[in-house]
């Protein structure tokens, strides 16, 4: 077992099952067991794997399953405890299992571990490693561990060098990097250095004591050391003071008692390299001490040194690797991990398999969208091609449109799809004023413009099992009224022009994109800001008010004397068109005016009017169907 593979090995961990750890419930769900209480199957690429989800979705829970069944190569020891089986409608269960399956097996390989193998019918040779717990006395938290081979556990038992071929490695999140790399008995610098190749002739000692060619390997290095210490003038002078001034004294009849002063250890490569510790310089060659962010690199540059020098392609957990990183470090970080995991490094036997748990949107948007699982309420939904309803095309406009702003949409439990900023700035506003703060109920609003609105949507949209996270595309009907002038409509039609089927055909086709989790939510009239200000007089004055001070932040931003007055006169104007009798529809159409046609800043106008709600009071009744139908749906008010 102990034999070198052969390089270009692409041995990997390809599917992962779990039953009854901790959110994972049973394989075959009760009646009335919830769906965030099924048990896990899950599969993984041999290149990168970002599992992203909000906190308590279940993403660590899948990298402890794997710790646990295959271990990792740190020293740190994962002890199963009763919070670990898992709690459902009936108690907490007895036992719980996870299965770990490698597959892609060279003939080596297989060679190897060849009589732990399974084989499918179609002839497809897998590695299966099952462990499984069983709860023997919860008031002492006594627990029974097995791990065996085959998908059922029922193989011959997984032995120590199997193990070791096996072995993980793991990077906690939120870990003490400098703590990890400082020297000391078992530090882990030591164990990452005594598994590197270069180190595997340094445990012969060829130091000669009576020679003068000075030794080349650490051990050596370590043994001349200990012999020119016991040598010094001073440490000798000291024992020799001791021996004859006190032990000589104590010396009874024949018994002669002398001392040496020596290293207190003996001379091995394991002794030396736990002398050894890991810091960072300056340009100058000085060493200072840097901050969590930078030993955090540094840590993970130690053990990233180690993996693909395996005797099999290695395989790295890693848990939140943005911890302490700065955004742009943190997207350096995620470059080199899918570089390992791409192709091999020079001197590395094969590519390094990532696993990965991340909250930061700055590593989602710079990974792939077909490398991320989306991890939701205990359910897991990777987002590779042929598993969702994104097409080539709209995976290939991700990469290139997916930034760090959208990107926090994988851990939002809904999501406002808009088009334009204004939407970004005021929706949130309005929400929170009608009592639907979109914060406390995990809402994010994602401003994916006028031609991404589907290509983003489809990522939560797929056959068989939806993604529980309702996603709401906000979008203008863009009719116009029939007195809208010539150079305000465009190109947009009027919808005096068009039959009522006309219209509803119109707006069906504007929603094409529903399906699932997905459903559309079109303007009742035009675009925002009209449909604001058209749907009641509350509405069209703070909207009038909103612009004004818009117009009035294109020359100078205004004060607080300036807002007031560009208020007072705001009211004025909307007074004097109540006055004269004007529709709803009329004045709608002049305080969007100056929005289409002075140039008037649609984020800006948002923006105050987000400030104005602070002081308006509304009602239900006062906002557009529309957006009140899509906050109703994303707050949870009414049914998927």
């Amino acid at each position: 077992m102990s034999r070198l593979l052969s390089a270009g090995d692409c041995v990997y961990l390809a599917h992962l099952r779990v039953e009854n750890f901790r959110v994972f419930g049973p394989a075959a769900q009760g009646e009335g067991e919830g769906e965030r209480h099924a048990a896990l199957s899950l599969s993984f690429t041999a290149g990168t794997n970002v599992l992203v989800g909000e906190n308590d979705s279940g993403k660590t829970a899948i990298v402890d399953a794997i710790r646990l069944c295959l271990q990792s190569a740190a020293s740190d020891y994962y002890r199963v405890s009763q919070d670990d089986f898992h709690l459902g409608k009936d108690g907490r269960a007895e036992t719980f299992t996870i299965g770990c399956a490698f597959t892609d097996l060279s003939t080596e390989e297989q060679a190897v571990f060849l009589e732990l193998l399974t084989h499918d019918r179609d002839g497809t040779t897998w590695l299966c490693v099952t462990f499984k717990a069983q709860r023997m006395d919860p008031l002492r938290n006594r627990v029974s561990v097995t791990t065996r081979t085959g998908p059922d556990g029922n193989g011959p038992a997984l032995d120590g060098a199997a193990r070791e071929l096996l072995r993980a490695t793991y990077l906690r999140p939120l870990r003490d990097a400098e703590a990890e790399l400082r020297s000391g008995r078992g530090s882990r610098l030591s164990q990452i250095l005594a598994g590197y190749p270069a180190m595997k002739d340094q445990d012969v000692d060829d130091f000669d004591p009576t020679g003068d060619e000075p030794p080349s390997t650490l051990r050596g290095i370590l043994r001349r050391a200990e012999c020119d210490i016991r040598d010094n003038k001073a440490v000798a002078e000291v024992s020799e003071d001791i021996n004859s001034a006190y032990l000589q004294r104590f010396a009874i009849g024949d018994d002669i008692l002398r001392a040496k002063i020596s290293v207190a250890t003996d001379a091995t490569l394991v002794r030396a390299l736990e002398r050894l510790e890991l810091n960072l310089f300056t340009a100058s060659d000085e060493w200072t001490r840097r901050g969590l962010g930078y030993n955090n690199a540094l840590f993970m540059a130690a053990e990233l040194l180690l993996l693909g020098k395996n005797e099999l392609a290695p395989l790295l957990l890693i848990e939140e690797p943005e911890a302490h990183l700065h955004p742009q470090l943190q997207t350096r970080i995620m470059d080199l991990l899918r570089d390992k995991a791409q192709r091999p490094q020079e001197g590395d036997r094969a590519p390094v398999q990532v696993i990965l748990t991340t909250h930061s949107p700055n590593l989602a948007s710079s990974t792939p969208v077909e490398c991320l699982t989306l991890v939701a309420r205990g359910r897991t939904f990777p987002l590779r091609r042929g598993m969702t309803r994104l097409t080539e095309g709209d995976y290939a406009f991700l990469t290139r449109f997916l930034d760090v702003t959208k990107a926090n949409m994988f851990f939002a439990r809904g999501l406002a799809m808009v088009e334009g900023d204004a939407e970004a700035i005021f929706l949130p506003a309005l929400a929170d004023a009608l009592g639907m703060p979109f914060n406390e109920h995990g809402i994010s609003v994602v401003n994916v413009g006028h031609v991404g609105l589907f290509r983003y949507s489809r990522v939560f949209q797929r056959d068989g099992e939806q993604i529980p996270v309702r996603v709401a595309c906000i979008r203008d009907r863009d009719l116009v009224p029939a007195d809208t002038p010539d150079d305000m409509r465009g190109k947009l039609a009027r919808w005096t022009d068009m039959t009522e089927t006309q219209i509803s055909s119109y707006v069906t086709n504007l929603t094409t994109g529903d399906d699932g989790p997905v459903k559309t939510f079109v303007s009742d009239w035009w675009t925002l800001e009209y449909d604001l200000a058209v749907t009641s007089w509350t509405m069209a004055r703070l909207m009038y008010r909103a612009v004004k001070l818009a117009s009035a932040a294109a020359r100078s931003w205004p004060d607080a004397d300036k807002t007031e007055k560009a208020i007072a006169r705001a009211d004025r104007v909307v007074d004097a068109w109540i006055g004269q009798g004007l529709t709803l529809e009329e004045t709608a159409l002049k305080i969007y005016q100056p929005l289409k046609l002075d140039n008037v800043s649609k984020p800006i106008t948002a923006q105050f009017a987000a400030q104005l709600l602070a002081s308006t009071p509304l009602t239900r009744s006062d906002v557009p169907p529309y957006l009140l139908d899509a906050f109703t749906y994303l707050c949870g008010e009414v049914a998927p």
